[in-house]
């Protein structure tokens, strides 16, 4: 696979047809005056947040396709490989929006230079790029325009932590906003538990998980076909849970069925759900129940 790495927001001005950046770290651009993207492969050595609306074509990430005919948010991490492609029939739309490029460098000395990476939402692309409602996309292009505004004034000892909260600003709603997409999303996501609670209950019914082991939250989240941190973030919107957690209560589950229904010895089930040590089971077992596994099958003898 060929791939374009663009390593400076100086590099990518030139290869978008903007005028050169007036901060070597940091720009603003508007995304209706950028020449056409071409159908290849692109890395970023930056971070790019934009807002997009009209981008009458396809824009491929991860393994997820992408149409901007809506405003849609969406965040890239440095180093993740994307591509745009276009529609093949009809006339191609001028796209319309922002896009805010900041190179790691800026974070340097910064909370954020460590935080960042806590945003799912860099990760949360993969499967589902944020919708702002109207209000919504008010907000957040009125923190850029402060961005805009701060790095073109005059630069002083205070525009670096002034532009820094702005950004933190941009990113803390963005997670208030994917969380609210999460609940509004309701019925496709309680398709996606549905989907989950069956994975799950096929996979503890297997007779060979001392051979396969426990499930790992990035095997349920390939098989559902979305990220793992959408998938747990998805989860905690619902249900206060995470994937790990799912993934022990079904645990648990089986081993009570287990347990009560079966002669089984307790090592025997805890080898059945796929556990080398009986100490493993054991003390999983009464961290979620508050009882040994032993205490519990006596409780219904």
């Amino acid at each position: 696979m060929n791939i374009r790495r663009i390593r400076s927001i100086e590099e990518y001005h030139e290869f978008r047809g903007f005028k050169r950046p007036d901060h070597p770290l940091l720009s603003v651009v508007d995304i209706g005056g950028s020449n056409e993207l071409s159908p290849e492969n692109i890395v970023l050595d930056f971070y790019s947040i934009s807002l997009k609306r009209g981008l009458d074509g396809i824009f491929k990430y991860g393994q997820q396709n992408y149409n901007f005919k809506e405003g849609i948010m969406f965040f890239l991490a440095p180093n993740q490989v994307f591509s745009v492609g276009h529609n093949q029939e009809g006339t191609r739309a001028k796209p319309t929006g922002w896009m805010l490029l900041i190179h790691p460098d800026f974070f340097w000395n910064t909370p954020l230079a460590r935080n960042i990476h806590s945003y799912g939402f860099f990760d949360y692309a993969v499967s589902e790029a944020l919708v702002l409602l109207e209000k919504e996309e008010t907000v957040v292009n009125n923190i850029v325009a402060n961005i805009r505004n701060e790095y073109h004034s005059n630069i002083d000892k205070y525009s670096k932590q002034i532009i820094i909260s702005q950004i933190e600003s941009l990113l803390n709603y963005a997670d208030r906003f994917y969380n609210r997409q999460f609940l509004t999303h309701e019925k496709e996501n309680h398709h996606i538990l549905e989907r989950l609670e069956a994975l799950l209950s096929a996979y503890f019914n297997e007779s060979d998980l001392i051979n396969k082991g426990l499930p790992k939250v990035q095997f349920v989240a390939q098989k559902l076909n979305i990220s793992p941190d959408y998938l747990s973030g998805m989860l905690r919107a619902l249900t206060g849970q995470n994937t790990q957690q799912h993934i022990h209560e079904k645990l648990i589950e089986k081993a009570k069925e287990k347990l009560t229904s079966t002669d089984l010895s307790v090592s025997e089930v805890a080898y059945q759900l796929g556990f080398e040590h009986l100490q493993s089971f054991s003390k999983l077992f009464k961290q979620k129940t508050g009882q040994s596994p032993i205490k519990f099958r006596e409780g219904f003898n």
